[in-house]
């Protein structure tokens, strides 16, 4: 156990609505192994807290031998799950970091209809944030950075592009072959 108390662990990392609604969610451990359950989980995590008023700073509760940090704007919801043997600080810096982040790409308007109009860079965001439960970044800017890098380098091989660039860049390839 202590190589894994040196190197803090992310379970889930989840935006949720104003009614406890998927908007991007992330799990990274099987303590959820069904959708289900992960469904159950996002509930009552939910209505465990939407009577708190977590939009100055970020709040903490526990459920389950789970440390939850979490934080409200406007219609959304994040949550950073970790075990409840990881640091607070830690999970909570990596909320702030995801917050920071979606708050620089969003331009400021976070709100559910942003959120979902720009998934990829949400979703890319999480990608950034966490591996496998390992944090890779906590820092809003560079997170933010890497994602728009990611989006803006049509050139970078497929492999590396989300479905959305690569259907653009091959749509892209495809005009320029025909208007030859």
């Amino acid at each position: 156990m202590a190589s894994h108390a040196s190197c803090p662990s992310i379970k889930n990392i989840l935006l949720l609505d104003a009614e406890g609604k998927r908007v991007a969610v992330k799990y990274y451990t099987d303590d959820w192994p069904t959708n289900s359950s992960k469904l159950a989980f996002e509930k009552y995590v939910f209505s465990k807290t939407i009577k708190t008023n977590a939009r100055a700073e970020a709040e903490v509760t526990l459920f389950e031998n789970n440390i939850i940090i979490y934080k409200f704007v406007q219609d959304l919801h994040f949550f950073v799950t970790g075990g409840d043997d990881e640091n607070e600080l830690i999970l909570a810096s990596v909320l702030q970091g995801f917050f920071d982040a979606i708050t620089l790409l969003l331009r400021n308007n976070v709100d559910k209809r942003e959120a979902l109009e720009n998934l990829d860079l949400v979703l890319l965001c999480l990608d950034e944030i966490v591996d496998g439960g390992m944090i890779l970044e906590t820092s809003g800017q560079l997170i933010a950075e890497k994602v728009t890098s990611h989006t803006m380098d049509a050139d970078a091989p497929l492999s590396d592009q989300t479905l959305t660039q690569a259907w653009a860049t091959a749509r892209e390839h495809l005009t320029r072959t025909l208007l030859k």
